[in-house]
């Protein structure tokens, strides 16, 4: 059985997620700012890192892969579409707040291109290309384990932003509806920013998904 550790992580609040199973081997999602924070985690609860996972290359989710990948020597997995935006202000979001410094992070080692299972270790992940908030936004899902990471989508009531570069409010309900609303209704969805929620909650409570 997976587990699951949540840090509240920057100025914007960004949740990371660390996986760990039963050999604690973990995989760290969206390491958003404040990696003393992440390794203070990792080193209490003996943890072996292998791998870094971003559901997209905003830059509240980016601000500590390379600390993180160099501490580690771990790889950084990110969908083919966002590949450029790590080390570009202008498309990661960082350039449009002054008071936000530029982000430039080095390339991500393994890219995404299709929706497809993921085997890193005993982690069996399935991968869905969920777009609107971002053009490379994914999720990812421990149907086994019955929740899913699901970045900047979907959160408790509301769904992502789509006013950002590439965003797109059809493309972002429209993976809404197709790849996270199909899951179970209870599979518990772990997002970005705030708590988690369920498909069956946001159906019948989301008032951005009425008549979907």
């Amino acid at each position: 059985m997976l587990k699951i550790d949540q840090l509240e992580l920057g100025p914007i609040q960004t949740n990371c997620y660390i996986i760990s199973n039963d050999q604690r081997e973990c995989l760290i999602f969206d390491p958003g700012e404040e990696s003393a924070k992440i390794e203070a985690v990792v080193k209490k609860k003996n943890f072996k890192p292998i791998a870094i996972l971003l559901t997209h290359a905003h830059f509240d989710h980016i601000g500590a892969v390379d600390d993180i990948r160099d501490r580690y020597s771990i790889p950084v997995y990110l969908h083919d579409l966002e590949k450029e935006w790590l080390s570009r202000p202008n498309l990661n979001g960082s350039g449009k707040y002054p008071a936000v410094p530029d982000y430039r992070i080095k390339d991500a080692d393994i890219l995404l291109t299709n929706e497809k299972k993921l085997q890193i270790s005993s982690f069996e992940i399935d991968v869905f290309h969920t777009p609107g908030h971002s053009p490379g936004s994914v999720s990812f899902s421990f149907g086994d384990e019955g929740f899913a990471i699901v970045g900047d989508t979907i959160f408790h009531g509301s769904i992502g932003r789509t006013d950002l570069i590439d965003g797109s409010e059809k493309k972002l309900l429209k993976s809404i509806q197709d790849s996270l609303l199909t899951l179970p209704k209870q599979m518990i969805l772990y997002p970005g920013h705030g708590p988690e929620t369920t498909p069956e909650q946001e159906m019948n409570s989301n008032p951005f998904l009425t008549g979907l």
